[in-house]
């Protein structure tokens, strides 16, 4: 027997599965002036997503960076889809690019650097869920 899987556009879900596309989701700019689209975060989305860390799709433009900020209380996993560049985590710093994956712990300072030609593209996934009131600018 084959079930259908609803493609949501404003999902009110609770037992069904959620396929959405990068396009439907709204950009915006973060604290830390990156731009970013909300891929799943229960706390945003109005349908009962039972989660417990939300997701973005970010970038870096090329040759600009984030801010300096940390999370107070959520830890971060950065994974990288494209172009290169540097993470700063605390006083610590190395390269990154596609295909690698950089944890950030709670209360870490942090900024990604992109010193390239190219966008820095990279899914971040919070945990427990990012709530603007656990991002500050350092």
């Amino acid at each position: 027997m084959r079930h259908a899987i609803r493609v949501a556009e404003a999902p009110k879900l609770v037992n069904t599965v959620l396929i959405r596309k990068l396009v439907d989701c709204k950009q915006i700019t973060a604290l830390d002036g990156t731009a970013l689209r909300e891929l799943l975060n229960p706390l945003h989305d109005d349908g009962g997503l039972r989660l417990g860390y939300s997701l973005a799709y970010a970038v870096v433009k090329a040759r600009n960076a984030s801010m300096p900020h940390r999370l107070k209380t959520c830890s971060e996993v950065y994974y990288i889809m494209k172009g290169r560049g540097v993470m700063h985590i605390n006083n610590e710093a190395a390269e990154v690019g596609p295909q690698q994956v950089i944890y950030i712990p709670p209360g870490a300072r942090q900024h990604l650097e992109n010193n390239g030609k190219e966008d820095i593209e990279f899914l971040c996934l919070v945990f427990p869920s990012w709530h603007s009131e656990d991002e500050e600018l350092t």
